[in-house]
């Protein structure tokens, strides 16, 4: 048995007060996250920070106390990483595979009673979202509301002089966004063991269709933690299985890594999910709740300058963030849930 299923038995039958039993997980987890070995293993997703994207929506389940052991034991094995040519990182996990488990086994548990029903094509998603540039304090951005037509055919939103607008949508046949009903009609035909859900991603033709500017750029691995980091965005009808897939398909994407205290639009620290790829000068984040392993927001930070026909774009240290504060599904647009 590898520490994962371990994990996944402790999870479910470990009594709370059994020190001694989880002790021998304990120190495997441990010596996995420290490399030790065993004793007797740009377009990360697309973010909503000025770049495509009209994707929407949006139990804190109460954990055995063994699964609460596991996420102290992992918690500790972070180390300061700096490259000498990199903006200062927050603190990095050794093990991303054992964070991304523990968050499988979280999104597991939680409640199918919000996913059980979907909005009527006439309802509409509600957001309020933050957004925060380069040098604007922490959890002071820009706040937004937009309703978003189930089936995807009108927007609103308020005007500067706090007039609310309702426009319709026409199809644009070079955006590989989806409404938010061709979202939730993914999600529900995708596999939920990991391995045939990366591959699915990865060889899904629609995800393959990109603006032609970036045509044949994205390789295969870039595309899956994109589309997995935007369907996890999709917490409304997020079915749990589903959801713990995904973390555990994350985790076989090479170059995956995870941060702690990583900030979301609103200043709120969570944990950032990332992928470090060498052909972009920005790393973008996706930020989950510690704890719930809930999608926050998300983060664009440069690790390097960024420049376009000699002019610079962004400098290295600079980011942008982006927060989701409230979502849920209405009649009209107008109403908040």
């Amino acid at each position: 048995m590898d520490d994962l299923d371990t994990l996944r038995e402790l999870r479910s039958d470990a009594p709370a007060g059994d020190a001694g039993r989880l002790a021998p997980a304990r120190a495997r987890l441990l010596a996995e996250a420290r490399g030790e070995p065993e004793s007797a293993s740009r377009r990360a997703f697309r973010p909503r920070l000025g770049l495509r994207s009209r994707s929407v929506p949006r139990v804190r389940p109460m954990l055995v106390a063994a699964v609460a052991c596991m996420v102290a034991a992992v918690a500790v094995v972070v180390v300061q990483r700096q490259g000498p040519s990199r903006p200062a990182e927050p603190p990095r996990y050794e093990s991303p595979s054992v964070v991304l488990e523990q968050a499988a086994l979280v999104a597991s548990t939680r409640s199918t009673r919000s996913t059980g029903s979907l909005p009527r094509p006439d309802q509409w998603q509600y957001r309020r979202t933050m957004s925060t540039g380069h040098g604007e304090e922490p959890g002071k951005g820009t706040v937004m509301e937009s309703w978003t037509r189930y089936d995807g055919t009108q927007t609103a939103g308020f005007d500067p002089w706090g007039r609310l607008r309702v426009e319709n949508q026409e199809p644009d046949p070079g955006d590989d966004d989806l409404t938010p009903q061709e979202y939730h009609r993914k999600l529900r035909a995708l596999p939920t063991d990991p391995a045939e859900l990366l591959a699915r991603v990865r060889g899904d033709e629609h995800w393959q269709r990109l603006p032609t500017e970036e045509a044949g750029q994205e390789d295969p691995d870039a595309r899956a933690f994109r589309v997995l980091s935007l369907y996890l965005q999709q917490q409304a009808f997020m079915p749990p299985k589903l959801e713990a897939a995904m973390y555990r398909a994350l985790a076989l994407i090479p170059g995956v890594g995870v941060q702690a205290d990583v900030l979301d639009g609103a200043g709120r620290k969570g944990l950032g999910v990332f992928r470090d790829d060498p052909h972009w000068a920005a790393r973008q984040y996706l930020i989950l709740q510690p704890g719930t392993y809930r999608y926050l927001g998300d983060r664009m930070l440069w690790l390097r300058d960024e420049r376009a026909g000699g002019d610079l774009i962004r400098s290295a240290g600079q980011s942008d963030a982006w927060a989701e504060l409230v979502s849920g599904i209405v009649d009209r647009p107008g109403e908040r849930p």
